[in-house]
């Protein structure tokens, strides 16, 4: 059941977390098969520098046989994770932070695009959007 204010016609909703993803074109580095850890190590370096304490992470390269060349990236985090997917071959690189605790997942990603950028000058973001998450309304226990 959604809940409407009734002076003002409109949903009462209420999130508890929000999920920022951000595309990029023109990741190239000079060592492909190295992509994946040198992501990895940004992703964990913004997490660090937030102050949120990360639980496990991990990469997976693909090589180009069972699926398209790459890798995939986490971060997992207490408050829900931070990751990466890659198409080394086309320099497709998507990143998202979501958090539903006190962090803000802007912050991570605004570390990570300025990791990205000071070391891959060609790289361009496409696209940066975020969504509430866990969302609520004012009738449910919080």
């Amino acid at each position: 059941m959604i809940v409407m204010d009734e002076s003002t016609d409109t949903e009462i909703v209420h999130a508890h977390g929000k999920h920022v993803y951000v595309d990029y074109v023109g990741f190239l580095a000079e060592h492909r098969s190295q992509d994946g850890h040198f992501v990895l190590q940004i992703l964990q370096n913004a997490v660090e520098k937030c102050g949120i304490r990360q639980v496990h992470a991990h990469v997976e390269i693909f090589d180009g046989d069972a699926s398209p060349p790459g890798f995939a990236a986490v971060v997992l985090i207490d408050e829900s994770h931070v990751s990466a997917h890659c198409y080394s071959d086309r320099g497709w690189l998507a990143i998202d932070a979501f958090t539903c605790g006190d962090h803000d997942p802007e912050k991570i990603i605004e570390i990570i695009h300025e990791s990205l950028i000071s070391t891959n000058p060609n790289i361009r973001q496409m696209r940066k959007d975020s969504v509430k998450r866990f969302l609520y309304d004012s009738q449910q226990d919080n």
